[in-house]
């Protein structure tokens, strides 16, 4: 990419192209000052995987706060800082607390950061272009409010959480990819088609409600629908009524808390809330984990959160 003079763009003009909306900038200024990034990490967590997360996760953080760079002509130490700061979170951390689960305590969601940024829609472009199974656990982990450490999405997918960090890795390592790759062009609205997921979870949980999920089952899911999770799949929309049908009669009730959607893959979390006299009857919260095609829903894996300890 060259700058105004007709020669390499600088830094500082590559900073103020990404801080426009300009992908492919910030995908240069990753690609150049790659080696820097995984030189802190190495020196600060050793060679293994802590460190490739790091660098990874640096990779999103600077997708949603490029931004934040007050001098432009100074992106690479400012690159090199937040590899350093997730290095040093993780060394901070209790074992096993997940490096997003950190900074979901303290700061605005992935979710809402990049819906505040100019690069919003490239970013979900893009993780529409990821084989399913890898856009699943990436949706998890950054977008999901409930379902984030590598063992909550290994229970909620059905693999092992050595495949849910080889999924993350390929999929960030493919994000940054395309960010060197990329052209402008005009993207989904991310924010509609979210917008009218959730209309349908609420319709969809009023209607079962209304003793009406038969119908729901009808319009907008496959009649082959699969149900994963129980070893073998159970097709058709039998099990899912009769599931749904109990649970309601027991009393619970779900409420819709929050929606994931991308093209063909959308997740839905509910909390449950169970009956006075039974408060035990459930677990707190579910995920829906739902493929589309055509319009209608082909799979569906529910995913119940533990109960607190």
């Amino acid at each position: 990419m060259e700058g105004v003079s007709g020669q390499p763009a600088s830094d500082a003009e590559l900073t103020v192209r990404a801080q426009s909306g300009e992908a492919g900038a910030l995908g240069i200024l990753l690609e150049r000052h790659q080696a820097g990034m995984r030189a802190v990490a190495l020196a600060v967590l050793g060679h293994g995987p802590d460190a490739d997360d790091a660098v990874q996760d640096a990779v999103l953080i600077a997708l949603r706060r490029i931004g934040d760079v007050r001098d432009p002509a100074a992106v690479g130490p400012w690159l090199r800082m937040i590899v350093r700061n997730a290095c040093r979170s993780r060394l901070r951390a209790p074992q096993g607390v997940e490096l997003s689960e950190r900074l979901r305590a303290t700061d605005p969601t992935p979710e809402q950061l990049i819906e505040q940024h100019a690069l919003r829609d490239w970013v979900w472009r893009a993780i529409e272009d990821l084989p399913a199974p890898t856009r699943l656990v990436l949706m998890l982990r950054h977008f999901s409010t409930t379902t984030t450490s590598y063992e909550q999405i290994a229970r909620a997918c059905g693999v092992p959480v050595g495949t849910v960090r080889s999924r993350l890795s390929n999929g960030r390592a493919a994000l940054a990819a395309a960010l060197r790759a990329t052209a402008d062009s005009a993207y989904d609205d991310v924010g509609a088609r979210t917008e009218a997921s959730r209309r349908q979870g609420l319709e969809t949980l009023a209607e079962a409600e209304q003793g009406r999920f038969e119908k729901v089952l009808a319009e907008r899911w496959s009649p082959r629908v699969a149900m994963l999770g129980f070893g073998e799949p159970i097709i058709g929309h039998g099990f899912l009524l009769r599931g749904m049908e109990g649970d309601l009669a027991a009393g619970v009730r779900q409420r819709l808390r929050h929606v994931v959607a991308s093209r063909d893959i959308v997740i839905w979390e509910t909390d449950l809330i169970n009956p006075p006299d039974d408060p035990e009857h459930c677990p707190p919260a579910s995920s829906w984990l739902m493929t589309l095609k055509g319009g209608l829903i082909q799979s569906l894996r529910l995913y119940h959160a533990p109960r607190p300890v």
